[in-house]
């Protein structure tokens, strides 16, 4: 079995579908205050230059990112939500591009290289390494990398049918909803966890698992803080901070673990030493 292959096309099956664009369309802002904190420590620094958005889907993070610089080139893989992000933002430089290849990018060029909404999770682990080496090679010697990753360690990995049962409350009304909902969601993900259950998986550090998301409709990598910690410093970067998604608070950098449901990472390409 190709996992590779079986992640591309279990992942462009939910971003095509029309959950993830009415879901896309109607995210405007933060997903979560780790993001914003994020956004936040990174801002001031690369404050009217160049920036790359990778995974931009139907442009939610255009506006946000568009407070930094204008200078700004948006990427995303799935043509149907890039058509959006393009309706959208007509005047902007957005292309249909894989970020496993971006060759079609200059070296050494951005402040910035980002890929939110733990983008970087829906691809085979060894094609996570091919991204994690193209974003380095376009950031510019000094530039910063910031992109979140599901953790391991944290609920979200243990999701499966069960959580998308009714959680009881005395109120009738708002149970007779929830009952209403979970019998309308049911059917679809109790289909999808089943068939994209014998694709899990457990490794040293990192997991292959299918996520609540859209229906149970994705396959994705769960790495761990330590792992991914690792991973960034092995290609050549030093990271800089770690945000939780829940609380937004920075974690430690002699912690070894979270209960945060996905991380936000920093992390710098660091400028060549002095000859």
């Amino acid at each position: 079995m190709d996992i590779q292959l079986t992640l591309d096309q279990i992942n462009q099956r939910a971003w095509n579908s029309r959950d993830a664009s009415r879901e896309f369309l109607r995210s405007k802002s933060w997903i979560d205050p780790g993001e914003k904190a994020a956004f936040d420590q990174i801002a001031e620094e690369c404050r009217g230059e160049p920036l790359l958005d990778i995974g931009i889907g139907a442009g939610r993070t255009i506006p946000l990112m568009m407070q930094i610089s204008s200078n700004y080139t948006g990427i995303d893989y799935t043509a149907k939500l890039l058509e959006h992000a393009r309706t959208r933002y007509p005047d902007l430089n957005l292309y249909h591009m894989d970020a496993r290849d971006m060759s079609g990018l200059p070296t050494d060029h951005y402040a910035l290289t980002a890929f939110s909404c733990n983008g970087i999770d829906c691809v085979a682990y060894e094609d996570r390494v091919l991204i994690l080496k193209e974003m380095f090679r376009v950031t510019r010697p000094g530039g910063l990398v910031w992109f979140s990753s599901h953790n391991r360690d944290g609920p979200g990995f243990q999701d499966s049918i069960p959580k998308l049962m009714p959680r009881f409350t005395l109120n009738p009304l708002r149970y007779g909803w929830r009952t209403l909902r979970a019998l309308r969601t049911l059917p679809l993900a109790s289909y999808n966890y089943m068939r994209h259950a014998r694709f899990h998986r457990n490794y040293e550090g990192y997991s292959i698992k299918t996520a609540a998301a859209h229906f149970f409709g994705i396959l994705i990598v769960y790495t761990t803080l330590t792992e991914q910690r690792r991973q960034l410093e092995s290609l050549g970067f030093r990271v800089e901070s770690v945000f939780g998604c829940g609380d937004g608070k920075r974690i430690d950098g002699d912690a070894h673990t979270s209960d945060a449901s996905w991380l936000h990472f920093v992390a710098r390409k660091p400028m060549p030493p002095l000859e």
